[in-house]
């Protein structure tokens, strides 16, 4: 159970119930343990504010690419620690190298989807598909259209079976508190 907790840091009767959960299986108990964070970490985001943070500035080693952005958090505690500074390092990471748009599929502006779905009716079309399919097909185009664009959506660059979403929701589950990506732009010479 100590390995547990120093892995996960959980507490003693969370790593307790899913280790018998578990059926004593390591792997299988964080596995729980990561999911009811997961949940917990949701519910928070819906009922708390964000009122402190910090703005993170990131300049590439070459100096012609860097991002800054807004990175929130409910208190002033959370924001000075080291793993929050590195939340926003990682996220800053992603936005010079992956250059999203926009932060979620919300803020993506209608005009721009109708044009993306025109292009791909057209794409589909050329490519001698039937109307049928092509309504079958589009959703996911999207999709990953959005993946592509939506900060949040993308797939975190030092790992691909990641989401920057999921990234936030790990630092949620472990600090506890709500956290919210701001503004923020990407710069290059």
């Amino acid at each position: 159970m100590a390995k547990l907790r120093n892995l996960t840091g959980a507490g003693i009767v969370d790593c307790q119930k899913s280790l018998a959960e578990a059926g004593d299986d390591l792997e299988k108990a964080i596995e729980i343990l990561r999911k009811k964070g997961e949940a917990k970490a949701a519910k928070k985001i819906s009922e708390r504010e964000t009122k402190e943070g910090i703005v993170y500035a990131y300049i590439h080693n070459n100096g012609t690419a860097g991002a800054m952005l807004e990175l929130f958090c409910e208190s002033d505690f959370v924001a000075r620690t080291d793993d929050f500074k590195s939340l926003a390092h990682e996220i800053a990471l992603q936005i010079v190298s992956m250059s999203p748009e926009y932060l979620s599929e919300a803020q993506v502006p209608a005009a721009v989807i109708e044009k993306e779905k025109e292009v791909y009716m057209e794409q589909l079309k050329n490519e001698g598909k039937p109307a049928e399919m092509i309504e079958k097909i589009l959703p996911g185009k999207i999709s990953k259209f959005y993946d592509d664009i939506c900060l949040l959506n993308q797939t975190y660059i030092k790992d691909e079976t990641k989401k920057i979403s999921d990234l936030i929701g790990a630092a949620i589950a472990k600090t506890g508190e709500k956290i919210e990506v701001g503004k923020f732009a990407r710069f290059q010479l």
